[in-house]
């Protein structure tokens, strides 16, 4: 099961999404497809170009404030593995739009990746080529730049990132006013979680 059927069978059939991060739309689209109504946010303009159907806005991720609630919220990538104050910041988002019964999802690094065998190895993720180009690891710590190819265009992206265990991602959530309610892949590099109580 790809990410965007692990997204669409976590919601309900038609569930308004606000995407986070969405860059190119490896998810974004197929979401569409599958009748979801997205807003797509993302810095950067030039990968939002590449969405067909969607609501875009370009805004930061950390001080979105759009007026509004969404049945899904989904943060992929590495949005919840980026070290304080950013992961905050998204998780306080992530709450401000998510509406009551509404679900979180989130895409975390699943315990054991092995980032240096990544380097240089090419997978595709829907209409998105992408291929680790640089990964440095210590500790819980990881430094790696991540190429986006669509169409003959290509985007890097050098991030930092930190590895979350369980333990790590509940205690985030509670913070946040949030709760882990439970994983979507065998992998736990999905999970979905809600208000708390």
């Amino acid at each position: 099961m790809g990410e965007p059927e692990i997204v669409h069978a976590a919601i309900p059939a038609g569930a308004t999404v606000l995407e986070l991060g969405a860059g190119a739309g490896r998810v974004t689209m197929p979401l569409i497809a599958l009748g979801h109504p997205v807003t797509a946010v993302d810095e950067s303009p030039a990968m939002l170009s590449t969405i067909r159907g969607a609501d875009i806005v370009k805004g930061d991720v950390r001080t979105l404030d759009l007026g509004r609630s969404f049945g899904a919220v989904l943060a992929a990538s590495h949005l919840l593995n980026t070290p304080e104050p950013f992961r905050s910041a998204v998780l306080s988002t992530v709450r401000r739009h998510l509406a009551p019964g509404g679900v979180a999802l989130f895409e975390v690094y699943a315990p054991g990746m092995d980032w240096p065998a990544a380097v240089g190895r090419l997978s595709r993720i829907g209409h998105v080529a992408v291929t680790v180009e640089r990964a440095e690891v210590s500790g819980r710590r990881i430094d790696a730049t991540v190429a986006y190819a669509i169409g003959g265009r290509t985007w890097r992206q050098a991030f930092v990132a930190e590895m979350l265990d369980e333990d790590d991602v509940r205690a985030e959530l509670a913070r946040a006013g949030l709760r882990f309610d439970r994983w979507l892949d065998r992998s736990k590099g999905w999970f979905a979680g809600s208000h708390l109580p």
